[in-house]
């Protein structure tokens, strides 16, 4: 960020251009006091400028917590994998929707910079021996982490895919819901569109095509960045 433009000094004023006065003579402790007066005002202008920014950024945290806002920002149109062992969650709901690319993004193709997607929403969530990689043309992206004693966990974990396999098990699972009316992971969907949920979810070998993930916490442990000559 471009740094703020210094305030005139007394004596250095439009109506006083080019003066020299003693704005920026040194006082008696040999400092200079109109750069003194300039420093406290660029003091207090990146104070104020902060204080809305972090209000923003911990409003998003916890709304994202909340599971208000979902996955809100564009995607890159890069897809990623992801891969697990085993998935195991509480409060789980999923509905489709609508993933959108920034303006003039080169991977829109002819897709009109949109992408066709199943949201998954679990409040609590723990997977085993998790692999991601993004394809970069030519080389991978690859992270991986949880393949120790300690397993990966999120809380109001989403995710944005385009394809999901693996073998699943839910616990009182409801199939056909109206996706603005989803209860069980804080999450709700549009009106009119086709959801299911489900106290719990299990998925063994879990392998996922996905856009976008959002969590309101997500524990790494082991974590491992790399490039990589093969993906997940």
């Amino acid at each position: 960020m471009a740094s703020s433009p210094d305030v005139p000094s007394t004596g250095n004023t439009p109506e006083n251009p080019g003066s020299d006065t003693s704005s920026d003579t040194p006082d008696a402790t040999g400092a200079a006091s109109g750069g003194e007066r300039r420093g406290r005002v660029r003091a207090r202008r990146a104070a104020v400028m902060a204080v809305p920014a972090t209000l923003v950024a911990a409003g998003l945290a916890v709304l994202t917590a909340q599971g208000a806002l979902g996955v809100q920002f564009a995607i890159s149109g890069m897809p990623f994998t992801v891969t697990a062992t085993e998935l195991n969650g509480t409060g789980f709901e999923q509905f489709g929707g609508l993933d959108n690319m920034a303006e003039g993004s080169p991977n829109a193709g002819d897709s009109g910079g949109q992408v066709l997607i199943i949201t998954s929403a679990i409040k609590h969530a723990t997977l085993t021996k998790l692999c991601q990689s993004v394809d970069l043309g030519g080389t991978n992206l690859l992270i991986t982490a949880g393949s120790g004693s300690e397993k990966v966990s999120a809380t109001d974990l989403t995710t944005d895919s385009t394809e999901l396999s693996g073998d699943a098990a839910f616990n009182n699972i409801e199939i056909g819901n109206d996706a603005s009316t989803l209860t069980k992971a804080g999450v709700k969907g549009p009106i009119g569109v086709f959801s299911q949920q489900a106290d719990t979810v299990r998925i063994a070998n879990l392998r996922q095509t996905n856009y976008a993930t959002t969590a309101g916490v997500f524990k790494l442990p082991g974590l491992k960045l790399r490039f990589s000559g093969s993906g997940c």
